[in-house]
């Protein structure tokens, strides 16, 4: 048995577990795994990969060659994690001073080559979580105590700051970044090259530099099976938002209004209520 020790100032319990390699994983000579890793059913391990002390991966996950996993990093089900991949290594804030601080993954995530994900900071809960079904192409980097969905797609050297909250179906694309603390609600459209220094409510098509909101993702609410009454209700929304002339106080009673009638509009009322940042403007 091993009892994994706090630090001071920690966020985490004190939690006891049994390290365990299932016999079925395949894990190749040269590879490096602590002795206290814990290493499901049917995970492969290729070449020179380094899995570290307090990582945990989950049965059906696929590990290429090159790839270093630091911990404490929790990994779910039949995730694919491509060559030269670093998972949960320190994160990149002058603030941070060795705190034991984590990273959770969820099932079914592709996480292509040169993709970096940071584990949280106690400035904020600890924590970096990633859902799952998440494709990662190469080099996107999610940083310190960021807080992803499940179902999004993130296109090649897309760069999230820390603390950034991304909801459910959020497309990201090329060479598009959002600021520190950002916010991007679900099924978000986020053009590639985009710059956010703002927030961005659920459904918008975001783009530019800096990013301005170009109407509703209707072709992704349709793929996803929304109605022509739902998209039709967000689209409504979307113009008292950013069509109106109304200030968001004033804009907030007419779309709690709408979210009574169809509850599509909810999110767009649930994201408005939180807004600090403020959100993206024509």
């Amino acid at each position: 048995m091993v009892k994994l020790f706090v630090q001071p100032n920690s966020c985490a319990p004190n939690v006891e577990r049994i390290p365990v390699i299932d016999p079925s994983a395949k894990i190749h000579a040269s590879a490096i795994v602590h002795p206290n890793a814990v290493i499901g059913a049917n995970v492969e391990i290729g070449a020179f990969t380094c899995i570290d002390d307090e990582v945990e991966i989950g049965e059906g996950s696929w590990v290429s060659s090159h790839v270093v996993i630091k911990g404490p990093t929790k990994i779910g089900r039949n995730n694919k994690i491509y060559q030269f991949a670093s998972i949960g290594e320190d994160c990149q804030d002058k603030k941070y001073a060795g705190e034991r601080t984590f990273l959770e993954i969820g099932d079914a995530n592709v996480i292509r080559e040169h993709c970096t994900f940071h584990r949280g900071t106690v400035q904020d809960q600890c924590l970096t979580k990633v859902g799952s079904r998440n494709l990662f192409m190469v080099n996107v980097h999610v940083a310190h105590d960021c807080m992803i969905g499940d179902d999004c797609i993130f296109a090649n050297n897309a760069t999230l700051a820390g603390h950034v909250h991304i909801g459910d179906w959020v497309i990201f694309g090329g060479l598009a970044a959002i600021h520190q603390f950002g916010r991007v609600g679900s099924h978000a459209f986020i053009a590639g090259m985009a710059a956010l220094n703002k927030d961005v409510p659920p459904y918008v098509m975001a783009a530019g530099h800096y990013a301005t909101p170009f109407g509703i993702n209707s072709e992704g609410l349709r793929r996803r099976g929304f109605s022509a009454e739902a998209i039709s209700a967000v689209k409504r929304a979307y113009k008292e938002l950013y069509r109106s002339g109304k200030t968001l106080d004033e804009v907030m009673p007419v779309l709690e209004a709408m979210a009574q009638d169809e509850p599509a509009v909810a999110p767009f009322v649930e994201f408005l209520k939180k807004n600090e940042r403020g959100i993206i403007r024509p």
